[in-house]
């Protein structure tokens, strides 16, 4: 009997691909293990990008054909009420209420092959009540950074310790291990309130993660060394033991989808590392009001750009010309580009004439840039991203604060001079030098004796039941 390791990502391409991608990972560097993915299938009453979905089904198609021996399992649909879920809520509702499918699924699969450990996504935790039942050894893969993992693993201790609400404190949270303090402005909205019901289940998933067999991140030393040395000696959990950690990062997504709006041709065209990019990820929506800043910003700017638009649903049957400032896309037609929704964009920052990205802050994201020496705006819009702002900015210092207002509004004219430092000035040669020497670690990181290598052979060491050297 094969022996199989099952993978559980939450919903959401930055979960999904990610946890894909550490599936292939493992099939590549120890083939003697086969993989299945366990899908959460949204209602079809959820609002949901179909244009988004269409492009995530290529890629696991792709997959399905590259690796053979990487299986996607599809759990059965769960009617949910007619509410709008926030994605987060979604993924955590649609878990908890799929436990006895992924019962059933995981037996089924024990039938013909050996599981030999579940890997969770942290809004996927409750299925640990399942893996605990059956016996299975419970890893989770966390897809942001160790810093913000050390944020998470400590949030119980915060709770515990907390006078009063996060919400209401005025003062900056010193978190034992970490390089920095975190101003709680950055901590996760979600974290924040305890008369929240997403705060207690935040809570209960950390406490969860604090008692699994290991925790495997999308992370490497040369980024983030502060905090993997503190994740290591268990500071984040100062009341008990802290599970062990497995920095494999970093993992980013292979180019999928086609380039239908020919943005990879129209960068051919533009000289070397004169664009500046910008993207917001799958869930990164503008109103009118801003979209108009960011026209504004970038047309006095002067510099060349590459825009992926997202409005907010209301928006969203809007043409461009109907979007934007009367003129703009005729005025800038010479120096900008602008797409409706997904661009490649894997591809677009690896390209060479682009300098500069705009960005929201999830991490994959930032993996792609680091991974591709390209400089970095900083953008949070929601969840982690603002302590991610915080660790590019302020600890890898390869990326300027664009965002900093508490209403999370941009005005043209900020972005519009943070673009022109970002791309001519001293400070911006500075950040595009730093995060440079970053990519050549990153691909060191994957060598045969790189530290991602030497992580995960350890990790798959423990799952074949050999426990000496770890």
């Amino acid at each position: 009997m094969k022996d199989t390791i099952i993978l559980y990502p939450a919903l959401g391409n930055g979960h999904l691909m990610s946890m894909i991608e550490l599936g292939k990972l493992i099939v590549t560097h120890h083939p003697s293990f086969s993989i299945t993915i366990l899908i959460l299938i949204p209602p079809t009453n959820n609002n949901n990008n179909q244009h988004t979905l269409s492009h995530t089904q290529q890629y696991i198609a792709s997959v399905t054909t590259t690796f053979p021996s990487i299986n996607f399992h599809y759990i059965p649909t769960i009617s949910l009420p007619s509410t709008h879920f926030p994605p987060h809520f979604l993924t955590l509702e649609l878990s908890h209420q799929s436990n006895h499918h992924v019962h059933n699924i995981l037996q089924s699969i024990s039938k013909t092959t050996n599981i030999k450990a579940v890997i969770l996504d942290f809004l996927t935790y409750s299925a640990s009540q399942v893996t605990t039942t059956l016996e299975i050894p419970t890893y989770f893969y966390y897809t942001s950074g160790a810093t913000v993992l050390s944020v998470f693993l400590h949030f119980p201790t915060v709770h515990q310790n907390a006078t009063k609400p996060i919400k209401d404190l005025h003062m900056p949270l010193q978190i034992p291990g970490l390089p920095m303090n975190i101003s709680t402005d950055d901590y996760p909205d979600e974290a924040k309130d305890p008369e929240i019901k997403v705060y207690h289940v935040l809570l209960d998933s950390a406490k969860t993660m604090r008692e699994c067999d290991g925790i495997i991140v999308n992370t490497f030393d040369a980024i983030e060394e502060k905090a993997i040395k503190s994740l290591n000696e268990g500071l984040f959990v100062p009341d008990g033991i802290s599970p062990q950690i497995f920095c494999i990062g970093p993992l980013i997504t292979t180019p999928y989808g086609g380039d239908e709006n020919r943005c990879l041709s129209w960068l051919d065209s533009q000289p070397s590392q004169s664009v500046v990019f910008l993207s917001f990820g799958s869930m990164g929506r503008f109103s009118k009001a801003q979209l108009n800043e960011i026209s504004f910003g970038l047309e006095k700017s002067e510099q060349r750009f590459l825009w992926v638009v997202r409005s907010e649903l209301e928006l969203d049957e809007l043409s461009l010309n109907e979007l934007l400032p009367e003129g703009f896309l005729e005025r800038t037609k010479e120096k900008g580009m602008i797409v409706r929704n997904w661009a490649p964009q894997g591809e677009i920052l690896s390209h060479d004439s682009v300098g500069g990205f705009v960005t929201h802050c999830g991490w994959n994201s930032v993996l792609e840039a680091v991974c591709e020496g390209v400089p970095m705006l900083t953008w949070p819009l929601y969840a982690e991203q603002k302590l991610n702002k915080v660790i590019l900015v302020e600890e890898m210092k390869v990326a300027l604060e664009l965002n900093d207002s508490k209403d999370g509004f941009v005005s043209g004219n900020k972005l519009e001079y943070r673009v022109k430092e970002l791309m001519n000035s001293d400070k911006g040669k500075e950040i595009r030098k730093r995060i440079f020497e970053m990519k050549i670690s990153a691909k060191k990181t994957k060598e045969e004796n790189g530290s991602s290598i030497i992580a995960l052979n350890k990790l798959t060491r423990l799952w074949n039941g050999n426990k000496d050297n770890i």
